[in-house]
């Protein structure tokens, strides 16, 4: 089977060279300074999932590598909002469209229309798409263990500190744990393989243990029962981060909407 991460991120190299023909690493680094210097609005991801009852991240994805498209339509000026109106604690928003149909306008287009802190997802690389998250409106960003060296997780750590942006560092395997002593703001355990995309919540369980636990935890992908929330909640998780099971409902607002109303009885 092939690695469908090493597939993604060699073609995230491609394109982020393609951006900085576009407009040159000078050019956007210019821009945020100017924008940081007018006032940026900060939000946390950390604190926000800290202070919420439930700690849903709610996703905007309208596609995956392995599921195909699972709402084509679907609007970011409709569904950020709704979740928001709904309870989630934070949005996540995938901008990578080869892969997953988004595209960083959807974080500017939903950036005024909803007040929760926003996680840009994507397979974060190169500091430029740091610079991109900032300018776009992003909170947060998402760095992935199993693509980046213990270094350049530091690094681009440190970088999204200094643009104000908080970092939720994604961890897959018991051999990633060495980077939880990197400073980032949140840890997230992926129940989803990104080499094969399949999924096990139990991952976030075997891992629980042996996470600090003077960091905000977040398990990521497959979950969709109230009780598995229950049982991560005792496990140490304060984050949620849950996207297809209320991207392919009808109106994934009112999912939201009633899985809340659900985890309250």
């Amino acid at each position: 089977m092939k690695d469908v991460l090493e597939e993604i991120v060699a073609h995230k190299r491609i394109e982020v060279a393609e951006q900085k023909e576009q407009m040159s690493p000078r050019q956007l680094y210019a821009e945020v300074e100017r924008m940081m210097a007018g006032g940026v609005t900060k939000r946390s991801l950390s604190q926000s999932l800290v202070q919420d009852d439930y700690g849903i991240i709610a996703e905007f994805k309208r596609k995956s590598p392995s599921k195909g498209w699972i709402k084509e339509e679907g609007k970011p000026e409709v569904i950020p909002p709704a979740y928001e109106k709904a309870g989630a604690a934070a949005l996540s928003i995938l901008t990578d469209e080869k892969y997953f149909g988004g595209c960083m306008d959807f974080v500017r287009k939903a950036r005024p229309l909803v007040n929760r802190p926003i996680l840009r997802k994507d397979f974060i690389i190169d500091e430029y798409q740091l610079f991109q998250a900032r300018q776009i409106g992003a909170d947060a960003v998402l760095l992935i263990a199993a693509d980046l060296t213990k270094e350049e997780v530091r690094s681009l750590t440190a970088t999204a500190h200094e643009l104000q942006l908080e970092v939720l560092l994604e961890l897959h395997a018991e051999h990633e744990l060495d980077y939880a002593d990197i400073s980032v703001d949140a840890i997230g355990v992926n129940n989803r393989n990104l080499g094969t995309f399949v999924t096990d919540v139990q991952n976030s369980f075997r891992l629980a243990a042996r996470l600090p636990q003077d960091r905000v935890l977040v398990s990521e992908s497959g979950i969709s029962n109230l009780e598995t929330i229950r049982l991560l909640r005792q496990a140490g998780y304060r984050g949620f981060l849950i996207g297809e099971t209320f991207m392919k409902a009808p109106d994934p607002g009112q999912a939201l909407k009633e899985f809340i109303s659900l985890l309250t009885h």
